[in-house]
This record gives structure tokens, C-alpha cells and sequence, in this order.
């Protein structure tokens, strides 16, 4: 077990690093480098100058460049700043889009029904917007060719080439043979109703019944 590092080692590496942010008291540098609450240069003061002010606009000092020397500290709503950090990070995950890898494993001289079966898998996951990794396991003599799995995945790709494309060429590793395919963006398509609508043929038109005519009179 390595010994413990002693408190005059921990001073020489810059002592140790706080992932929670200081605010007011809990900031123990004896002066600071203060911004104003609209972002203004108000220069190097000591702290109890920076808190006395806080305290005077009814806000928090709050360390924003703990590294730097002195520290430079800001004059905020800090209970403010941290609910608006967690809505904006809230709605950056929200925004991000969670790719998922499925996996398919098949073997070089799989049977056509097996095949199919595993094609069908492939197109599912495309069409639910994941990524497939599709692995060839070789065994045996099958390790020697290597064309086998080469052409599996080619055709592979060419079956679903209209719901995803090869982001990562078929590459050897080991004893098998990777290849992912990942899904098209989807394009903005129009409304498909209207345009049901206008490629549905319009019947011809009924023929009207002809009006109905008049006896001829008869010779008396």
C-alpha cells in the first residue's frame, strides 16, 4: 500500500480540488478578483469588501474561477443560476438523441430461411432508428475464407440499403467479421393526407338521367 501523501505535498500540487462550488463565507481567499451582477469589472477587493456589497444588493458571492489568482468571484442569485443550469441541462438531454447499437451474429454459410429471419431483425432495428452491429462468426476451416463473410455482408447491406448504409466497412477481428449499418435520417416529409388526397384518381363524373318527355299528342 503507498504511503499517504503529506499536507505539504498536497500545497505543492495546488491542494485539493472542490467540485462544489464556494459561495460566501465558505470562500477563504483573503481577496478576490469581483464581477458585477451585469457582468461589470469591479477589480480586486478583499473579501469582506466582496461580501459586505453581496450582502448590500442582496445577492451571493460565488467563486466562478477558483483557479485563477486571486479567484474571481460574481455577484448572482446563485439559488437562481443553479435552477436555470438544471432546466438548461434538463433540455439538453431531452434534445440529445439516444442512438442505440443492436447486434446480429451470423455465420458464414447461414441458411437462406435463417437468413431471412436475421434480414428481417436488421430492418427492424433500422426503422426503430438503431444502429446494428453485425457480427460473422467463423469457425474451424471457415477462418480461412474470409470471402465468405465478406459477400454475407455485402449482400446484407445491399438488402437494406434503403433503411440504413454501411457506417463501419466490414473489418476481421479475430475470429469474426464486423460490420455496423446505421440508420437514414429521416427527411420532413409533407402531409400525407393532402397528398393521398390529390393522387387519388377522381371518379368520372354520373351521367345525369334525362328529363322525362312529354307524351306526343295522338290524332283524334
Amino acid at each position: 500500500m503507498p504511503p499517504e501523501r503529506p499536507a505539504a505535498a498536497d500545497k505543492a500540487y495546488g491542494g485539493h480540488i472542490s467540485v462544489e462550488t464556494r459561495i460566501n463565507e465558505r470562500i477563504r481567499t483573503p481577496e478576490v478578483r469581483l464581477v458585477g451582477a451585469k457582468g461589470e469589472q469591479i477589480g480586486i477587493v478583499s473579501i469582506t469588501e466582496a461580501l459586505r456589497l453581496a450582502q448590500e444588493a442582496d445577492l451571493d458571492l460565488v467563486e466562478v474561477a477558483p483557479t485563477a489568482r486571486p479567484p474571481v468571484c460574481k455577484l448572482m442569485d446563485y439559488g437562481k443560476f443553479k435552477y436555470e443550469s438544471a432546466v438548461k441541462a434538463r433540455e439538453s438531454r431531452k434534445n440529445q438523441t439516444q442512438t442505440i447499437v443492436k447486434e446480429i451474429k451470423l455465420r458464414p454459410k447461414i441458411d437462406p430461411h435463417d437468413y431471412g429471419t436475421k434480414r428481417g431483425h436488421v430492418e427492424r432495428f433500422l426503422k426503430a432508428g438503431d444502429k446494428v452491429k453485425v457480427t460473422i462468426m467463423f469457425r474451424g476451416r471457415e477462418q480461412s475464407r474470409p470471402e465468405l463473410g465478406f459477400r454475407l455482408l455485402q449482400k446484407l447491406a445491399d438488402d437494406v440499403q434503403e433503411l440504413g448504409f454501411v457506417e463501419s466497412q466490414a473489418k476481421q477481428d479475430g475470429r469474426n467479421m464486423i460490420m455496423v449499418i446505421g440508420p437514414h435520417r429521416k427527411k420532413a416529409e409533407g402531409p400525407k393526407p393532402a397528398q393521398a388526397q390529390q393522387s387519388r384518381p377522381v371518379p368520372p363524373p354520373r351521367p345525369e338521367a334525362a328529363p322525362a318527355q312529354a307524351p306526343a299528342p295522338s290524332d283524334a
